[in-house]
């Protein structure tokens, strides 16, 4: 006789689509010696333990996470990068002295050109998704290192 104050189990019924699901079901309780509606209960709370994000909201605020931890990431490496970018500014201007020359406005024009090509090249390296090889940087920029030593 059941007590007044016990809550009835909950029962639910399943259909199997794929027949290989349920005679692995039932092989694991077999093997375990339970009643296939055990080894079902004990198979479905592994599945809900493995994969707490089966929940819709769930994936939302697990996609939320990433993309906020990989924003976190970025942020960080972009850090990086512009604290390196000022660490060699630094070198390199504390080792280059400063002339007359440096006020020429032709020049500063050349040095202006210089800059907006190879800003140029590294956008189109960037659109493109790839980095030039040795060899393609050699022929685009006569005055390279292997051509001074020749």
């Amino acid at each position: 006789m059941a007590k007044a104050d016990e809550k009835p189990t909950p029962r639910v019924q399943v259909y199997f689509e794929n027949p290989k699901t349920e005679l692995a079901l039932r092989r694991e309780a077999r093997a375990n010696r339970m009643t296939l509606s055990r080894a079902a209960e004990q198979a479905i709370s592994r599945g809900l333990q493995r994969r707490p994000a089966a929940d819709s909201e769930d994936r939302l605020l697990s996609l939320d996470r990433a993309l906020r931890d990989h924003m976190r990431a970025t942020a960080r490496d972009m850090t990086i990068v512009q604290e390196l970018l000022v660490e060699f500014a630094r070198a390199f201007f504390a080792r280059l002295p400063d002339t007359a020359a440096d006020q020429d406005p032709l020049l500063r024009a050349a040095v202006e050109a210089r800059i907006g090509r190879l800003l140029d090249a590294a956008a189109a390296r960037i659109v493109a998704g790839g980095t030039r090889t040795t060899d393609e940087a050699t022929a685009a920029e006569p005055r390279s290192f292997s051509t001074a030593a020749e």
